[in-house]
């Protein structure tokens, strides 16, 4: 293929400026308004990839978001973008891309020698290959994987910016073709809000590479020029270019992604625009003016580079004034070929076509055709030198032979370009992202949408099989009439003038015939970008897969980053062909957003970093800090995770710090815990619900413990429960838990229960919680708080009090995460930092002990307590947990969770139950995830029992100690069991789950 600038009247470049660009380590020139593989055509670039399958050599085949092969990975170092399609690249100065396939070069690819045995390695050839022997899996998979995927993601952060924006709209038009133009000015006139959308730079579609369509006696350009600045006068028209709707939800919900800087070169940027914008479009009315695209026939070697589409050449040629080939081949089915054949011919090309149509001839003496006949195969090593004709039966899909008398013996065509057209597939992939699916129309020859389109979408033009310019303009009209009338506009429309061509029917034809058996010619593909042929879609019919979205998968037609634009109605008629079915009766495979691919930055917008995920910090963030605290996130929240000393690793700052919680007196910011006030008359009645144990009877000043279960009786929270005056408690949660608790109290009460007179409130930011642990706790804070009777006979343990610590109001509670003598000081946020000092300088006497969340885990572990997520993962039920104390089945109203609990499977003696595991070597700290089994070996006789949960080093027993969920465990006590995890197995006596203070003297003291 030797492509050619020429001098073409209406092409968008600038020959008058050029653009210096690299690809593939060379270096080039092109203009501005070209697109990367229009500058790549323009310079006789020929093979721009390599295949997947085969690492056969590929050239550019669509123009547009279609296009398979030519995928690049553009830029480098952090701004590099992988995958992205050559023709859809706006050109800029400096620009720097190579090809994602070919290794180690695109010229020599490693990967083609596989193409030598491609005859062997059909569809399903992995999955019947590589599974044995087992033991080579390993290496099997290296290489599969290394052979797999095309571009690379970027391993630095994105230094651009995106950003989302939201409409709503009464009319949103989805493409800027013909009947896109017209429809938006359409609705424009009718005083609507309309916004308008296109993918490409500017608006017309494929007006711009049809110089000879005329409406109201305009040609394209005027045409479109005329529009656009009808719609600019209206201020309640927006128009959006380079922006493309990638998916459709429900209630007209519209998602685009504007390329809104894409095509400037980086350095030029501006930094107050987003590199992209990803718009969320509600429309009252949605118009899909999407059109189609031209599918290309399939026939032999039709992958070699120089193979195209028809429609691609000519929009290269009218577009950007390149003419793809010197001698030129066209093969098709309708009168598409004869428009590409004239502007070619034109521009200097000697065009032969061969037209399957019998009774085809040439619209002028510009070019020669040859009806009936049909591509055999494309010629030619690593590009295109020429091709096989056959003669083609005047009816059915066979070449012609003796008995029909037509002696016509393959033909032998010199070219360097093969252009072919099997028709039009309109663009029906929005449409159907709600589950729909198209119709087969056997005269359009394509699956199209109903005219009619469904409530509040209305389908225009191509896309409903109005490939005619008239009638898909006459069609837009009526269509809009609809529109406009859900808005109480009944006017009358006009439909612009647009005069008929004289045309001759379509033959419809898909998989060229060659004379010989399937798979017995050269090959030929389907699915180019993943070495599909249509022998091996007949494989897959061969081997039982019928269903077409079956037939998708064994072969993986259509799994490509262009989704099968060209390729899927190709597919489905080989695959209807051989199930001798009908393409309606095969249908289609299912349309999922999102119609091209999209960047994850777009998809994020703002919500990156601290913007997605916030960092949220304690009113002691501040005191952590200057104390050296190690901080880790625990939820949203920068906790202290221990608080080392000088020449203190992890284990040691932990140890230390859990001597002095269990011998002295230590502190810990417990702030985090999630707050819900819940007030009202029924708010007892609320908690008797949605916890597992009763509330009816708790007084005012007392605490409880309480179990939160899902529907399915399983435990998803847990907290301490405060009654502050009759009608008004005070609920805490786990800290990762909060937002999810609130949201379940809230949408059982909202949803099941509105009749109870309750309000939930979230007050975890409202209040600073520091936990005083240790036995000489209750003297710290005797110095601190005068007004309160700290004594253990009237201040008992589950017990609240009022009052004031360090001279400011504050609750303070008597539970305990630790097992031991606790408070927790609850003051206002605002007043945490002061109250930590004062607590700080009241026990420093006593060498009080600031600690952090890993004491935290290795004390509640020591005394048997879980965390909810931790030693629970949504199937462990109270039962298991050996907690049946807190579930009151004996409760007037069932709360949540309590049918479940009742099933016999709930309650198997032998589900996973939490007990303690002492490791037989006391230094050892079994792996958290470590897998429970009752041998040292592994295999099939040797089941896994369980998982180790939790797993520390305990200071205070002087050894390691582990919590863990095992079959049967509490029958299980006192036997050895082994911990496996990375490839060791370690021995551990199974115990109670409690392994300080059983009897709880500690903490009632």
């Amino acid at each position: 293929m030797s492509g050619t600038r020429v001098r073409q009247a209406g092409a968008r470049i600038d020959t008058t400026r050029q653009i210096r660009f690299c690809f593939d380590g060379r270096n080039y020139t092109g203009h501005p308004g070209d697109t990367l593989a229009s500058a790549l055509l323009a310079q006789g670039v020929r093979c721009v990839a390599r295949s997947f399958k085969y690492g056969r050599p590929r050239g550019i085949v669509g123009a547009g978001a279609e296009e398979p092969n030519a995928l690049v990975q553009l830029g480098v170092g952090a701004l590099t973008t992988p995958n992205l399609k050559a023709t859809q690249v706006e050109l800029y100065e400096g620009l720097s891309a190579r090809p994602t396939s070919g290794w180690p070069s695109l010229e020599c690819d490693v990967k083609s020698l596989l193409g030598l045995s491609a005859r062997f390695m059909p569809a399903g050839f992995y999955g019947k290959t590589f599974k044995w022997p087992r033991r080579l899996w390993p290496l099997y998979e290296a290489l599969i994987r290394k052979c797999a995927g095309f571009g690379a993601a970027p391993d630095m952060p994105d230094p651009e910016c995106y950003d989302h924006l939201h409409h709503h709209v009464d009319v949103l038009v989805v493409g800027a073709g013909a009947c896109g133009l017209l429809a938006a000015l359409q609705a424009g006139r009718a005083g609507l809000k309309t916004l308008l959308l296109d993918e490409q730079s500017e608006p017309g579609g494929w007006l711009l590479s049809d110089p000879a369509a005329r409406i109201d006696g305009r040609d394209g350009d005027a045409y479109i020029r005329s529009v656009q600045a009808a719609l600019s006068g209206m201020p309640h028209v927006d128009m959006l270019t380079r922006s493309t709707a990638f998916g459709m939800h429900a209630q007209n919900l519209v998602h685009a992604v504007e390329l809104v800087q894409d095509h400037i070169a980086p350095a030029g940027r501006l930094v107050h625009l987003p590199r992209q914008r990803l718009h969320k479009i509600r429309a009252r009315q949605v118009v899909l003016a999407t059109g189609a695209i031209e599918r290309p026939l399939v026939f032999g070697n039709n992958d070699l580079p120089g193979v195209m589409t028809v429609s691609a050449a000519q929009t290269f040629l009218q577009r950007y004034g390149v003419r793809v080939g010197q001698r030129v081949l066209i093969c098709g089915t309708s009168d598409l070929i004869h428009d590409g054949a004239e502007a070619l011919a034109q521009a200097g090309a000697r065009v032969t076509v061969a037209d399957v149509r019998h009774g085809a001839c040439a619209r002028n003496g510009s070019y020669q055709v040859l009806a009936g006949h049909g591509i055999a195969e494309a010629c030619g090593g690593r590009e295109v030198t020429g091709a096989r004709l056959v003669a083609l039966h005047a009816t059915r899909d066979e070449v012609a032979g003796p008995a029909t008398h037509v002696a016509c013996p393959a033909t032998h065509v010199a070219c360097d370009v093969v252009l072919s057209s099997g028709g039009l597939s309109p663009t029906v992939h929005l449409f159907c992202h709600d589950g729909s699916h198209p119709a087969w129309d056997e005269t359009a020859a394509a699956f199209v949408l109903p005219r009619a389109g469904r409530q509040g979408v209305a389908c225009v033009g191509a896309v409903t099989g109005a490939f005619d310019l008239p009638a898909a303009l006459a069609q837009t009209t009526e269509a809009m009439q609809g529109v406009l009338a859900a808005f109480g506009r009944t006017a009358p429309l006009q439909t612009p003038d647009c005069p008929a061509r004289q045309q001759l029917a379509m033959r419809p034809m898909f998989r060229m015939p060659d004379g010989r058996p399937e798979g017995a010619g050269a090959v030929a593909f389907v699915d180019y970008q993943n070495d599909v042929s249509a022998a091996d879609i007949e494989i897959a019919v061969r081997e039982n897969y019928h269903a077409i979205e079956h037939v998708k998968r064994y072969t993986a037609l259509g799994f490509g980053t262009d989704q099968g634009k060209l390729s899927n109605v190709n597919g489905i008629a080989i695959t209807a062909r051989a199930l001798k079915r009908s393409m309606g009766e095969v249908g289609t495979t299912t349309y999922r957003p999102a119609y091209t691919p999209v960047s994850l930055g777009a998809l994020a917008g703002t919500m990156v970093q601290d913007c997605f995920d916030p960092s949220r910090y304690t009113a002691l963030h501040a005191a952590h800090v200057a104390r050296g605290a190690a901080l880790e996130p625990v939820g949203q929240w920068l906790r202290p995770w221990y608080f080392p000393r000088a020449g203190e690793d992890l284990r040691a700052a932990v140890g230390r710090e859990c001597l002095a919680a269990r011998n002295g007196v230590a502190l810990m910011d417990a702030s985090t815990l999630g707050k819900i006030q819940i007030d009202g008359p029924d708010a007892r009645e609320f908690l008797n619900r949605v916890y597992a144990n009763a509330w009816t009877q708790l007084a005012v000043g007392k605490c409880r413990y309480g179990l939160m279960l899902d529907e399915n009786g399983m435990v998803m929270d847990d907290g301490v429960t405060a009654c502050i005056t009759p009608n008004q408690f005070y609920m805490t949660t786990t800290t990762g838990g909060a937002a999810r608790v609130l949201n379940w109290l809230e949408r059982w009460h909202q949803s099941e229960w509105p009749e109870l007179r309750v309000w939930l409130t979230s007050v975890t930011d409202h209040w600073s919680t520091i936990a005083l642990v240790g036995p000489k706790a209750r003297a710290v804070l005797a110095r601190l708080c005068p007004d309160i009777d700290l004594s253990a006979e009237n201040f008992r343990f589950m017990d609240w009090r009022a009052g004031t610590v360090h001279g400011l109001p504050a609750r303070v509670f008597r539970v305990s995460f630790s097992g031991e003598l606790a408070y927790e000081l609850n003051v206002e946020s605002g007043y945490g930092h002061a109250l930590w000092e004062a607590v700080i300088a009241a026990g420093a006497d006593f060498d009080i002990t600031p600690y952090g969340t890993e004491t935290m885990h290795v004390l509640r572990a020591e005394k048997g307590f879980i965390i909810v997520g931790q030693d629970t993962d949504g199937s462990v039920s109270p039962l298991d947990l050996g907690m049946g104390w807190a579930v009151g089945m004996k409760k007037a109203f069932s709360f949540l969770g309590k049918r479940s609990l009742a099933r016999s499977d709930t309650a198997r003696a032998d589900r996973k139950q939490l007990v303690g595991l002492l490791p037989e070597d006391p230094s050892v700290v079994l792996s958290e995830g470590a897998q429970i089994m009752e041998s040292a070996h592994v295999g099939a006789h040797n089941p896994m029992l369980g998982h180790v949960t939790s797993s520390y080093h305990s200071a205070f027993l002087g050894r390691s100690i582990a919590l863990a969920v095992v079959a049967g465990g509490s029958q299980r006590v006192h036997q050895t069991l082994y911990a496996h995890a990375q490839g060791r197995a370690t021995a551990a006596r199974v115990a109670g789950s409690v392994f300080v203070d059983a009897q709880g003297e500690r903490q009632n003291a």
